[in-house]
């Protein structure tokens, strides 16, 4: 046992020397088993070991003697502990699931405070196979048949995970080691006890006996194959996903062109990075990202849970699931001069007036943009500064009558929702510049001009680069 358990850490790189280690120890056979292992095994990696225990509260009397019993055995054996309590009944949650995530913080809460460095958890093989033929039945994909993880990047270590159950009994029984019986580990209510005490024996009894050694390997299997498409995954979101914001951007024919299975994946890694987790990501999730990139349509939209998905022209845009209405949408600014406004989103867009040798001056400084200059004498009087809105019809420079904004967004490419937040400022209510199309005839600065109203916007949208309008390395003033 002691040997097999060494293996297991050097396999997988669990310890580093000197390191803090917390061992989570419920009182079951499995984490005392562990705990006594680690003490054998402390010496070659100089390990500090310290005990942790979370009281669940589910169980009165028998929860707290566990906590007791825990207690006197960290004490007899030396060992510092820490025990701690959650009224999980409380949780508006499945008790497994509500148990199982109080576990996990309680554990967590040590490694982010760096009081540990590891906490070593007690699952064995058994949990292995009984995890994975638990995920099957749910239908998980390849990262949930990958099981339980020997180590986690969080820093959670599962040295017992290459023995089987069984064989902790046996140790425990040859050395007279004492362990406690939890009672809920046989109530049939836990979906986990229904497999572990009546599925399990049916599958192994009526056809294949060898089935829990054959679902532990299946997780070494898949394990193997996530850690290299998480490696793969890693390079091609650096490529292909651009990140502002919590907000994700991939261009839609760069997700068609890849093979389903690599497409699947980069769009799973989307969700995953602005949701931080996937739970309530299905398969059918994935398959309407593709759906939405390789539809004809220009437009599209849809929402997982805690995401939205939003096409427009060939960009995808994934994104935190947030209530969104007009309210939120529309603003009006007055808009000084000289001045400053911030807009809703954190953007500012600066209004000063200068004289024309002084605005010449800065194009010879490498500003080469008359579209954000104004004839001051002409604009002159109160501005303000609002969003677009559907409607909206201004004539820019170089075009002989006035048109929609909604026009000159659809021959931009502008994607829908950046069109929400678009700046445009007027002078009572008549348009006189709107971002990216700049300043209306009728009061745009020309070489003539004495004073100069300038106006810098340093928006640079996602339509800028990867074959959009212009570069976004070609300057800040549009």
């Amino acid at each position: 046992m002691i040997e097999r358990v060494a293996q297991t850490i050097l396999r997988y790189g669990m310890f580093q020397p000197g390191q803090r280690v917390g061992v989570a120890v419920s009182g079951g056979a499995d984490s005392v088993c562990l705990l006594h292992v680690l003490i054998e095994l402390a010496a070659r990696w100089e390990l500090r070991l310290s005990v942790l225990h979370l009281d669940h509260q589910l169980r009165g009397e028998e929860s707290r003697q566990d906590a007791a019993f825990v207690r006197e055995l960290s004490e007899r054996l030396g060992l510092p502990v820490h025990i701690a309590q959650a009224d999980i009944a409380r949780r508006g949650d499945n008790l497994e699931q509500a148990a199982r995530n109080a576990r996990r913080d309680f554990f967590l809460s040590f490694l982010k405070t760096g009081v540990l460095e590891r906490v070593a958890l007690g699952h064995t093989r058994s949990d292995q196979a009984e995890t994975v033929l638990f995920r099957f039945l749910r239908g998980s994909g390849t990262a949930g048949l990958a099981g339980i993880r020997p180590v986690t990047s969080e820093g959670l270590v599962r040295p017992l995970l290459e023995v089987t159950r069984a064989e902790v009994e046996k140790w425990l029984e040859e050395k007279k080691i004492f362990f406690r019986q939890d009672s809920s580990n046989e109530c049939l209510t836990f979906a986990r006890n229904r497999i572990r005490h009546e599925l399990l024996p049916m599958l192994l009894r009526d056809w294949n006996p060898g089935l829990p050694e054959t679902l532990a390997t299946t997780a070494e299997w898949a394990l193997a194959e996530e850690a290299y498409w998480s490696a793969e995954m890693d390079r091609l979101a650096a490529a292909l996903l651009q990140v502002r914001s919590g907000v994700i951007l991939l261009n839609v024919n760069d997700l068609v062109k890849l093979p389903v299975a690599v497409a699947r994946r980069l769009a799973r890694r989307a969700m995953e990075l602005v949701k931080g987790d996937l739970r309530g990501i299905e398969f059918q999730h994935i398959e309407e990202v593709l759906r939405l990139a390789s539809a004809a349509e220009g437009s599209g939209r849809f929402q997982a849970p805690g995401v939205d998905v939003f096409r427009s022209f060939d960009r995808l845009r994934i994104a935190q699931q947030r209530v969104d209405n007009l309210s939120h949408r529309n603003f009006r600014f007055a808009a000084p001069v000289p001045g400053l406004v911030k807009l809703p989103d954190g953007a500012e867009i600066s209004l000063e007036v200068l004289q024309k040798k002084a605005y010449t001056d800065l194009l010879e400084s490498g500003y080469n943009n008359w579209m954000s200059a104004l004839d001051w004498d002409r604009v002159q009087g109160p501005l303000e500064l609002r969003n677009w809105r559907p409607g909206d019809q201004y004539q820019p420079i170089g075009q002989s009558n006035a048109e929609k904004v909604k026009v000159l967004f659809q021959r931009a490419r502008i994607p829908l929702w950046e069109r929400r937040h678009w700046p445009v400022i007027t002078k009572n209510d008549e348009i006189v510049w709107v971002r990216r199309f700049g300043a209306a005839a009728a009061y745009a600065a020309t070489p003539d001009s004495g004073s100069i109203l300038h106006i810098c916007d340093p928006y640079l949208g996602p339509y800028l680069d990867r074959g959009g309008i212009g570069s976004a390395r070609t300057g800040v003033n549009i």
